[in-house]
């Protein structure tokens, strides 16, 4: 596989192009980052990129290309749109869409194979099954809060992990989330309403990310939780996505396809 990495100056884009290295069967060919504006990139061979348009025309002739986008929102929209054109399978890892960006996300998975996930990592997309499985056993009596952590960078709110695993948790209680999810609290906001989901973020220092989820009874609290410990473990993921879908025609996939985890959550 060859492997084009959009945000390629940020820290997700940097610590894949370094495990890249690591893997026989794959190649790093190309960066695309708007960073690289003012340097010079004028040769074909240029593995530098300042749009993935560019990238995508002059590395045509390469076959067995994929794509892995960790930039933003806005970018990775245009990124998977010029994926689809050009006909090459791309992994999406940023965060902060709408549920209408995922509709046309999804809908380039008719001619492409798209993984797009909020979190790429292991521990991360088995703990979404076991927040599915202790809402369930617990019940709606349980009041839901769910706590995210993130480095002072990260520019949207809540994560893209703490509305799946909030996500988790309206499914399981067979609830609308947009309807009943709280992001945070202040003032006299009277009593918490039974069907509530409350999220609150923090942004502060280097903190790659935290996320806990309480369930909180009249007698006993139960917390589940997950500590990033390196952004390796996000960016292995992300390449374990891309060698998934190079061998797929086409199709919309989350994580949990890529790992062949049950998906109830």
């Amino acid at each position: 596989m060859n492997v084009i990495v959009c945000g390629s100056k940020g820290r997700m884009g940097s610590a894949i192009i370094s495990l890249i290295a690591g893997y026989d069967n794959l190649s790093f060919i190309g960066g695309v980052d708007s960073s690289y504006i003012g340097d010079e990139i004028t040769s074909e061979h240029s593995d530098r990129f300042l749009t993935l348009k560019e990238a995508l025309l002059l590395t045509k002739k390469i076959e067995n290309r994929v794509i892995i986008d960790f930039t933003s929102r806005n970018a990775s929209m245009a990124n998977a749109e010029e994926a689809a054109s050009h006909n090459v399978p791309i992994v999406v890892g940023s965060t902060g869409f709408s549920a209408e960006d995922v509709k046309i996300i999804e809908g380039y998975g008719e001619r492409i194979p798209v993984v797009l996930s909020g979190n790429m990592s292991l521990g991360i997309n088995v703990l979404l099954n076991v927040v599915y499985e202790v809402s369930k056993y617990l019940g709606s009596d349980y009041d839901c809060e769910i706590i995210e952590m993130h480095h002072r960078r990260k520019k949207d709110a809540p994560s893209g992990t703490a509305k799946m695993l909030a996500e988790s948790v309206a499914k399981q209680r067979n609830v609308d989330l947009s309807e009943n999810v709280v992001f945070g609290r202040c003032g006299d906001i009277g009593e918490r309403k039974k069907d509530e989901i409350g999220i609150s973020s923090v942004r502060a220092g280097d903190i790659i990310g935290e996320h806990k989820v309480i369930f909180a009874g009249n007698e006993e609290t139960i917390e589940v939780s997950h500590k990033a410990i390196s952004r390796n473990n996000f960016a292995r993921g992300a390449i374990k996505a891309a060698v998934w879908i190079g061998e797929k025609n086409k199709g919309f996939y989350d994580m949990r396809d890529v790992l062949g985890l049950n998906k109830n959550g």
